[in-house]
């Protein structure tokens, strides 16, 4: 039953309208206290289990009912204590609010209903981020509730030049979302790129920033994250002074980091932490590990299946006596192992984390070993795939690492058809891919297309701090430069 009835309205006439538009038993779940104050009949009414009861019984019943004159809207707008005042002309409005923790109050016969922002929300606490391993640097991760992680980020950037722009998306229920940039920094088509996409969604719910990612992404279709996606707020803050945006959904503790590049999910805060021929060398080795991830079983398909003269002699025979006692081709001995390790990590990842954890050592062990006892597979396949499995765990991006897992499948099926050079055509339908994706309108293997060199600093490895003045260029950023190169390779001892 839907009403469209608007003020003035009698309590008794309200209290029906309202409780009309619930559910059988579901109108016990509302508060509603009728009050007579100086000759004027007022109620308050509101969702129970929403609302903060001691925070309405001291900031608001208290001084409501303690008032010397009667009250009338005005009055309650202008002098009752309590913040985030709005005004609701009819019960259609009153109905859309009640279920975000608004207590309202109607004095009988005024034209409008007044309503306050006094919800109890229950939130978990702060803790270390679970997607995102930290071992040095910052632990507080974001979490589900938004005004927490905008107090977070703007404790890490406590300058009016951030800023927070809020949307609302969505009809049942409404959803906050909040976009921030740095004003004198971020790339104005990009902002205006990302206020424009969410602004267009017509829908009835938003989840989460995952499945926001989904609708406003360039690629619908396409098998890589085209936004990174993070629970660390020195993250965002670092990205933000890049030039980048961020995006905050209500309910959501994953923060979108927009544009991304492919590149982007190979990084982490520690690289920044580290000294910079650490940080460097340890991002080489997670996109040497990426490319391991996702050539390892193949080769060993192709060279077993065509190419043996790629194979040194004594290796070669050292595999044929592994592979002596195997049934079945090498594609099909891959696909075997390869469905096993999914499987054990999968059920890794679902189990309790004590359960997982063991779930996945013991049952690597014994069903690897138990393979190869039982002639499914050789000990040097065992290896390859453990070696890719380990590969494809160092991307920080869980999402970039299932990519990878599974774009592994079909290189698989082509090496075992055409051998080295099926791989060789996978690979280039892959680039191909990549050359053409792009994320909020930027080149997503920028900077090796279009080709910036000046940019490879900031991507593939790091320059001492003092050498880092200038922005990457790819993001196009309002201000080229973080600060003065020359003033920040300066060193001076305390005498001179």
């Amino acid at each position: 039953m839907k009403t469209t009835s608007i003020f003035p309205l009698k309590l008794n006439e309200l209290e029906f309208l309202i409780k009309s538009n619930f559910e059988k038993n579901a109108d016990e779940d509302l508060l509603f206290s009728f009050y007579e104050h100086q000759g004027k009949k007022v109620v308050v009414f509101g969702i129970l289990y929403l609302l903060d009861i001691q925070k309405l019984e001291s900031a608001l019943l208290a001084p409501l009912l303690n008032a010397s004159e009667p009250w009338t809207v005005k009055r309650l707008k202008n002098e009752l204590p309590v913040g985030n005042s709005s005004l609701a002309s009819s019960v259609d409005i009153i109905l859309t609010q009640l279920f975000l923790g608004k207590i309202f109050i109607y004095i009988e016969g005024e034209d409008e209903a007044i309503s306050y922002v006094l919800s109890k929300k229950m939130q978990r606490s702060i803790e270390k981020s679970e997607t995102e391993s930290v071992v040095i640097g910052p632990q507080p991760a974001f979490i589900e509730s938004l005004e927490t992680n905008l107090n977070l980020l703007q404790n890490l950037l406590p300058t009016p030049d951030l800023v927070l722009e809020k949307i609302m998306v969505g009809t049942a229920p409404t959803r906050e979302v909040r976009i921030a940039y740095m004003k004198s920094i971020a790339n104005t088509t990009d902002v205006n790129t990302m206020r424009q996409r969410i602004q267009d969604l017509k829908i009835d719910e938003l989840e989460d920033s995952t499945v926001l990612t989904q609708y406003i992404s360039d690629s619908s279709i396409s098998l890589f994250p085209q936004f990174y996606l993070t629970e660390l707020p020195n993250r965002v803050a670092y990205t933000l002074q890049e030039g980048k945006i961020g995006v905050l959904v209500e309910n959501s503790p994953l923060c979108i980091i927009a544009p991304s590049t492919f590149f982007s999910f190979f990084e982490t805060m520690e690289d920044k932490y580290m000294r910079w021929p650490v940080g460097s060398a340890l991002r080489m080795i997670r996109m040497i590990a990426a490319v391991l991830a996702l050539l390892l079983t193949p080769l060993y398909v192709a060279i077993v299946t065509y190419q043996y003269e790629l194979i040194p002699t004594e290796l070669l025979i050292s595999l044929g006596q592994s592979r002596a006692g195997v049934p079945f081709p090498p594609i099909i001995e891959a696909l075997i192992i390869e469905l096993f390790i999914e499987l054990l990590r999968e059920a890794g990842a679902r189990l309790p984390t004590k359960v997982g954890q063991t779930m996945g050592i013991v049952g690597g062990i014994v069903i690897g070993q138990a393979a190869v006892d039982a002639g499914l597979t050789s000990n040097i396949l065992i290896i390859v795939v453990a070696a890719s499995a380990l590969a494809s765990y160092t991307s920080p991006s869980y999402s970039m690492g299932t990519t990878i897992r599974i774009i592994r499948f079909p290189i698989i099926f082509l090496a075992s058809l055409y051998g080295i050079l099926g791989i060789m055509f996978g690979i280039c339908l892959v680039l191909i891919h990549l050359l053409k994706m792009t994320s909020l309108g930027r080149p997503y293997i920028a900077p090796l297309y279009p080709l910036k060199v000046e940019d490879f600093s900031s991507v593939f490895f790091r320059l001492p701090p003092a050498d880092t003045a200038k922005r990457a260029t790819m993001y196009q950023p309002k201000d080229p430069f973080r600060y003065s190169a020359r003033n920040a390779k300066r060193k001076r001892d305390i005498d001179e």
